[in-house]
């Protein structure tokens, strides 16, 4: 079964006169959704002793956590220095996964810079192995998937296929499907459910049925333009796309049951919610 949730809790939450981490189980638990993804983004600014407070009550209210890595990660920065930070980001970003329970984390995999597109993604694979296949002997990502995510503007490492064909270096790598930043990053380009096909397809014939079913899935509306993504938008906007519909079509068709998070604008879980029902709206047809 599909799950949905948020990515944050958004004004709502905080408008209610909710402060903490501690009271989002339940809230969200109460909305009727069954994920969260909780955002590292700025950097790990929590005690692993909260952390693990929160996981009890994520676990107690039957919610399936996911966390987000700091943005600053770039496993294509060329000093040596930066690349040891980003690894040093995965390790904590571990730590915390194990702290919370928790057992996937999201990671934008890198950015060219000053390295053209081909020397930059050489440089990421190359560090994905060396990184995740050592700690994968050390025994560390026993009972993790670590989900690099696609990406919306064009100078970030991030196409689909090249985060499934990065995903072939080790089987807990498992991709994110942010179909907000692919249809940003082709300029509109998910118009019907063969456009979300062959995303799912490429997944399947280079990572196999399973590891593609552990994905992880962003969704939202985005706006866009040349260089793709420009600001992500609620779900209620008419003028930018993907719609969901599409999409839970093709999950159903094909029998995968990821976590889909919610990336709205500010709205993140009441869209998360009107994707649930439209998913079992379809399912129950």
């Amino acid at each position: 079964m599909v799950l949905f949730g948020p990515s944050g809790c958004g004004d709502e939450f905080y408008n209610q006169g909710h402060k903490t981490i501690l009271e989002v189980p339940e809230w969200v638990k109460n909305y009727g959704l069954d994920a969260y993804e909780y955002s590292f983004g700025h950097g790990y600014q929590m005690s692993t002793e909260l952390a693990k407070k929160a996981g009890e009550l994520f676990r107690e209210y039957d919610i399936k956590l996911s966390l987000h890595a700091p943005f600053y990660i770039n496993f294509a920065n060329p000093d040596e220095t930066m690349y040891q930070k980003t690894q040093g980001y995965i390790y904590t970003g571990i730590k915390f996964l194990r702290a919370f329970g928790a057992d996937k984390m999201v990671f934008h995999p890198a950015s060219c810079g000053k390295l053209d597109r081909k020397q930059a993604l050489d440089l990421t694979a190359k560090r994905f192995d060396e990184t995740f296949n050592q700690l994968d002997s050390d025994g560390q990502l026993d009972g993790l998937f670590l989900c690099p995510e696609t990406m919306g503007k064009t100078m970030q490492i991030g196409t689909y296929k090249e985060v499934v064909d990065l995903c072939t270096l080790n089987k807990h790598l498992v991709p994110t499907f942010d179909f907000g930043h692919i249809n940003s990053l082709e300029q509109g380009s998910l118009k019907t459910k063969d456009d979300f096909k062959r995303i799912l397809d490429y997944s399947i014939q280079k990572l196999g049925l399973e590891q593609t079913n552990n994905c992880h899935i962003h969704f939202s509306k985005i706006q866009y333009g040349p260089k793709g993504e420009i600001k992500h938008l609620n779900y209620d906007d008419i003028i930018y796309g993907p719609e969901f519909d599409l999409l839970a079509e093709v999950l159903i068709e094909y029998n995968l049951s990821p976590r889909v998070i919610c990336e709205s604008m500010n709205q993140m879980p009441h869209d998360a919610l009107l994707m649930k029902k439209i998913y079992h709206k379809l399912l129950d047809k």
